[in-house]
């Protein structure tokens, strides 16, 4: 079997489900006229007033649901390379609160109050720093670090910025729109990124560990020749005359 293979299966689902996500608001765009990018929420695609609101919200619910299976192999990926099961554990809680919020918000489109549970998926902003903790001493994964701490100073940017935190009405009606836009791909596509990096990290770990391994299809036939020629060397046959 393969090395890794079912963390690298789960973290493949993690790569795709931004994508997925991604898919399915452009093709939910393109099928609500006179959509406007500056001043709609995202939301609202999956709302009453879209023509096809089950395409933005299918999109919705299936990233989700990816995105939770990718935090399990986040959380095994980090096992795997040494690191803390306690901060494995946090990764995976935080992708799977996440999945439950998106897809409750799937299910409950806006403005019905339950959608709000969608909410949920901002812990996502959290895992970075649950990643960093997890792989502190992993070997191979500078790139990985770098790049966990930069998503985590954007979206705390952002976050401050869309809560209007600081520049007050900068952040406003006439563009909140494009700021959310901003904050969603953050917030989604960190997590194809970083498990692409980590699944990477994991094959070169299973290549290193496979010329490691002695090669027992060569080694099987010269220890049958061995025991081969001893036999031919030993015969404890009596000697008859």
């Amino acid at each position: 079997m393969t090395p890794f293979r079912r963390r690298r299966l789960l973290l493949r689902i993690g790569i795709a489900a931004p994508i997925l996500a991604l898919v399915c608001t452009l093709i939910a765009v393109a099928l609500f006229p006179g959509f406007n990018h500056a001043t709609q929420f995202l939301s609202e695609l999956g709302a009453g007033g879209a023509r096809h609101p089950q395409v933005f919200n299918a999109g919705v619910a299936f990233s989700g649901i990816g995105a939770g299976i990718a935090g399990i192999g986040f959380g095994l990926a980090v096992v795997a390379l040494g690191g803390s099961r306690i901060a494995a554990g946090l990764i995976a809680l935080a992708f799977v609160l996440a999945a439950i919020g998106l897809v409750v918000g799937s299910i409950y489109v806006w403005p019905d109050p339950r959608h709000l549970f969608i909410n949920l998926g901002l812990g996502i902003q959290l895992a970075p720093l649950f990643l960093l903790w997890g792989l502190r001493r992993a070997e191979g994964v500078d790139r990985l670090r770098w790049f966990l701490v930069v998503v985590f100073v954007l979206m705390a940017f952002l976050t401050v910025m869309t809560k209007h935190l600081v520049l007050p009405g900068t952040v406003n009606p006439q563009n909140v729109g494009w700021w959310e836009r901003a904050f969603a791909i953050v917030l989604v596509g960190w997590v194809g990124v970083a498990a692409f990096l980590l699944e990477q990290r994991l094959i070169a770990l299973a290549l290193a560990s496979a010329e490691t391994v002695p090669d027992e299809a060569t080694r099987l036939p010269e220890e049958g020749a061995l025991v081969t020629d001893t036999s031919q060397l030993r015969d404890d046959r009596p000697i008859t005359n």
